[in-house]
C-alpha cells in the first residue's frame, strides 16, 4: 500500500530554506520526516510549469530530477504531475487568446492557476509540448510509479469558457451530433420563443442574456464543455501511455461536483484518485456516499501502480483547509479516523495535503504534516506517524481485498445537470439531497453500496435505487425492465422520466417509458414548499418506527396493476397511492412517489433488508460505521467510532485485531474517534 504526502520541493530552497551554498539542503530533511513517518509516495511537479518552462522553450527539469533522487536514496516513489494546471505568465502575454472568458464576457487574467481556456489550439500545443518534456526528461526516472494529469480541472469554475475557440468548436460538436440544422432545431425545441437558427454559426452558447436559454440547448453545453475536458485529459493521456507505458496516469477529482462527466473522464485513465475533504465533513455519512460514488467510477481496467484495484486518494487534508469562513482545527485522531473511512471503502493509496505548510503564497496557512517551522513533534506528524506504522501492519492483510456491494444507487450526469436547469416545479429539490437520503438508510445499515450510470449492467445487485431520475435518456428505461425482468429489485421515486435526453417531455404519461414497469402512472405532481407537509399512511407489512411526512414533492398517481403500499393522508388527494410495488417478471418494482424525512428511509432498508435478503456485516451499535473489504474466504472488517464518546460493542465470538495483534472477546469499549480492524474466517462469525 501506499502512504505517502503531496510535496512541492519548489518551495523549500534558499532563500526559504536550505542555505546559499546549499539552497537544495532542506530536501534530504524532508525525505529523513518521511520516511520516519512510514512515507514511501509522494507526489510532485503538477504546479511548476513556470519553473520548468522559465522561457518559451528553454526546460529546466534537472532540478525536479535532483528531487527524485533525493526522494529515490530514501526508497520513496515518486507521482509526476503534469503542470499544465497553472500557465506560466510569459505564455498569457504572449498569446492571450488562452485566457478564459466567461459568459458574461469579461477575461479572466493570468497570475493564478486555470487561467486557460481548454478549446485553444494554442494552448494544447503549449501542454503537449510542456508534457512531452517532462515526460521524456523524467519518464524513465527509477522512482517515477505514475502520473497526474493536470491538477483540480475544471476547479474555480472553469468547466466552461466562452472564447472564440470555444465557439468554434462547440458548432463541430453540435454539427457532428445533429448533422442538420433541421434536425437541431427539432430535437433541441428551438422553436419555442421562435430561437429556430438556418446556419450553424447561429447557434448561441449560452451567454448572459436577458433572460434563459433553451433548456435543451444549456444541456447540450454541458456536454460538450464535459466533452471538452475528456479530450484535453484523454490527449495526455495518450501521450503519457506512448512515452511512459508502463506507468499509470489518474487526475485528481473531486465527489462528482465538478461540471463534468466523471465517469467518462474515469475510462480515460488507469486508475481513479479522489481530493477529499474529509476532515471538515460533519456527517460521516456523507463523505461515505462521497467516497463510494467515486470508487465506482470506474469498475474495471484499473490499473494502479501496485497492481490493486482500489483508487487512491491523492490529496486527503492533514489539517483545516484555508478557504472556508473560519477554518478551525482538525481535532485530534479525526484525520486517523477519516483515514481508515478512505481505505474501508477501497482506498489503495493515500496521500495527505500538503507535507508543509507553504511560507509563501495563497495556501500558507492551509492544514499540512508539518507546520511551518518544521517540527518533527507537531501533533498532527505525531498522529500521521501513527497512522504510517499501522499502514505497515496492515498493508499486508488488505493486499488484493477490496469492496463488494450487493445495492446500487443510480446517478447520472446528464440526469443532473438537466435537474439543474432554472425552472424546475420545485427549485428547494436537490438530487444530491434526495440520493443522501436514500445513501443514509443504507449506511446506517452498514450495508455496502456501488454507484452507477443507467446504462451499466446492473445484474450483479439484489437491489437498486433509481433516485429522481429525471431525465430518462433513449434505451435507459428498457435496461431497467431487463434488471427487474431477470429478478431485480428496483426502488424508483417521484421526479423521474419527466424528460428525455433532448429535455422533451413525453406525451405517453409520466415516469416515460416505465408506467408498465411500475403497474402505474403519475397524473399529475404537486411541489409543495419548505414547511408544508401531506402525511403518508402504510398498509401491510411496511415497519413504521415515526409519522412520516410527505415533503417537497407529491406525485398523483393512478394505480394500473400496482400493490399500494401507502397513501397521502390530506389534501385533495387523500388515499391516492404515495408508495406501490409491482410484480415484474421474476423481480419487484417499488415506486415513492414523494420526499420523507430520514426515519422513513431508514425504515425501507429495514423492509428492503428483508426483501432482498442483504445480511448486516456485523452486530454491533448503530452510531458504529461498518465497512468491509474481502478476498475469497478472507473478510477485513472496518469500524469506525465518529462520537465525541466511547461505544460499547459486545464480541460474541473472539475477533483478532490487526492493530495490537491480540483478540477481542465479550465487551469491548471502543474509544472515541477509536478505530478497530478485525478479520473473520468462516468459523468465526459476530
Amino acid at each position: 500500500m501506499y502512504f505517502g504526502a503531496d510535496y512541492y520541493p519548489e518551495h523549500w530552497v534558499y532563500p526559504y530554506a536550505g542555505t546559499k551554498e546549499k539552497p537544495e539542503a532542506n530536501w534530504e530533511q524532508d525525505a529523513e520526516l518521511m520516511v520516519a513517518a512510514g512515507m514511501n509516495v509522494v507526489r510532485m511537479g503538477e504546479f511548476a510549469w513556470g519553473l520548468c518552462e522559465a522561457e518559451e522553450g528553454k526546460y529546466d527539469f534537472d532540478w525536479l530530477g535532483r528531487a527524485m533522487d533525493v526522494m529515490g536514496k530514501a526508497g520513496i516513489k515518486v507521482v509526476l504531475g503534469t503542470p499544465t494546471a497553472a500557465p506560466p505568465v510569459w505564455l498569457a502575454k504572449r498569446h492571450p487568446e488562452i485566457l478564459p472568458v466567461d459568459r458574461e464576457g469579461r477575461t479572466l487574467y493570468e497570475g493564478t492557476r486555470r487561467a486557460c481556456c481548454l478549446n485553444s489550439d494554442i494552448y494544447w500545443d503549449f501542454s503537449k509540448r510542456i508534457v512531452k518534456a517532462m515526460a521524456t526528461a523524467l519518464g524513465k526516472h527509477p522512482q517515477l510509479i505514475a502520473w497526474q494529469i493536470d491538477n483540480g480541472i475544471g476547479g474555480h469554475s472553469t468547466e466552461s469558457s466562452f472564447n472564440d475557440q470555444t465557439r468554434r468548436d462547440w458548432q463541430s460538436w453540435l454539427k457532428a451530433k445533429y448533422e442538420t440544422v433541421e434536425r437541431l432545431n427539432e430535437q433541441m425545441g428551438l422553436r419555442h420563443w421562435g430561437q429556430t437558427v438556418t446556419n450553424w454559426d447561429h447557434v448561441p452558447m449560452p451567454r448572459h442574456a436577458p433572460t434563459l436559454h433553451n433548456p435543451a440547448l444549456a444541456l447540450d453545453w454541458m456536454r460538450f464543455s464535459s466533452d471538452t475536458i475528456l479530450a484535453f485529459i484523454k490527449m495526455q493521456a495518450d501521450l503519457l501511455h506512448e512515452l511512459t507505458p508502463n506507468c499509470p496516469v489518474t487526475t485528481n477529482l473531486r465527489a462528482l461536483r465538478r461540471g463534468f462527466d466523471h465517469f467518462d473522464v474515469a475510462q480515460a485513465l488507469d486508475f481513479v484518485a479522489v481530493d477529499s475533504n474529509a476532515t471538515i465533513k460533519t456527517k460521516c455519512s456523507e463523505l461515505a456516499c462521497e467516497l463510494d460514488m467515486m470508487r465506482s467510477l470506474k469498475k474495471t481496467g484499473v490499473r494502479t501502480p501496485d497492481g490493486e484495484e482500489g483508487f487512491w486518494v491523492i490529496e486527503q487534508k492533514a489539517g483545516q483547509v484555508n478557504w472556508q469562513e473560519v477554518n478551525s482545527l482538525v481535532r485530534p485522531q479525526v484525520v486517523r479516523l477519516f483515514t481508515y473511512q478512505l481505505i474501508s471503502r477501497g482506498a489503495t493509496g493515500v496521500l495527505f495535503f500538503r507535507w508543509r505548510q507553504p511560507l509563501i503564497g495563497s495556501e500558507k496557512f492551509y492544514g499540512a504534516v508539518l507546520p511551518h517551522n518544521g517540527r518533527k513533534d507537531s501533533r498532527t506528524y505525531k498522529e500521521i506517524s501513527q497512522l504510517g506504522e499501522e499502514m505497515k501492519l496492515l498493508a499486508p492483510v488488505i493486499q488484493g481485498t477490496k469492496v463488494v456491494a450487493d445495492v446500487c444507487i443510480l446517478f447520472s450526469h446528464d440526469n443532473e445537470w438537466a435537474m439543474q436547469q432554472p425552472m424546475q416545479p420545485n427549485k428547494h429539490f436537490s438530487l444530491r439531497d434526495h440520493v443522501q437520503l436514500f445513501y443514509n438508510g443504507l449506511h446506517h445499515r452498514n450495508i455496502a453500496v456501488d454507484f452507477a450510470r443507467p446504462t451499466e449492467d446492473l445484474s450483479k445487485y439484489k437491489l437498486v435505487f433509481a433516485p429522481s431520475l429525471h431525465l430518462m435518456a433513449g434505451g435507459e428505461a428498457d435496461l431497467l425492465k431487463l434488471y427487474v425482468q431477470n429478478g431485480g429489485t428496483l426502488v424508483g421515486t417521484c421526479n423521474t422520466g419527466l424528460v428525455d435526453e433532448h429535455h422533451i417531455s413525453p406525451d405517453s404519461g409520466y415516469p416515460h417509458d416505465l408506467t408498465d414497469l411500475f403497474g402505474m402512472e403519475v397524473l399529475e405532481f404537486d411541489p409543495l414548499p419548505p414547511g408544508e407537509e401531506n402525511h403518508i399512511t402504510f398498509k401491510g407489512a411496511f415497519p413504521t418506527s415515526h409519522l412520516h411526512p410527505a415533503k417537497l414533492w407529491c406525485d398523483i398517481i393512478e394505480p394500473k396493476g400496482c400493490q399500494v403500499l401507502a397513501t397521502y393522508a390530506k389534501d385533495f388527494y387523500a388515499g391516492k397511492p404515495a408508495m406501490t410495488m409491482h410484480n415484474f417478471g421474476l423481480g419487484k418494482a417499488i415506486y415513492f412517489g414523494t420526499v420523507s424525512h430520514q426515519p422513513y428511509y431508514d425504515d425501507l432498508m429495514v423492509w428492503l433488508r428483508q426483501i432482498c435478503n442483504l445480511q448486516p456485516l456485523l452486530k454491533v451499535p448503530d452510531t458504529v460505521e461498518v465497512s468491509m473489504r474481502q478476498k475469497d474466504n478472507t473478510r477485513v472488517y472496518f469500524l469506525l467510532n465518529h462520537q465525541n464518546s466511547p461505544v460499547r460493542i459486545q464480541f460474541y465470538k473472539p475477533m483478532h485485531d490487526f492493530l495490537t495483534g491480540g483478540a477481542l472477546a465479550g465487551n469491548y469499549d471502543l474509544p472515541p474517534h477509536g478505530v478497530l480492524v478485525l478479520d473473520e474466517h468462516p468459523a468465526s462469525k459476530i
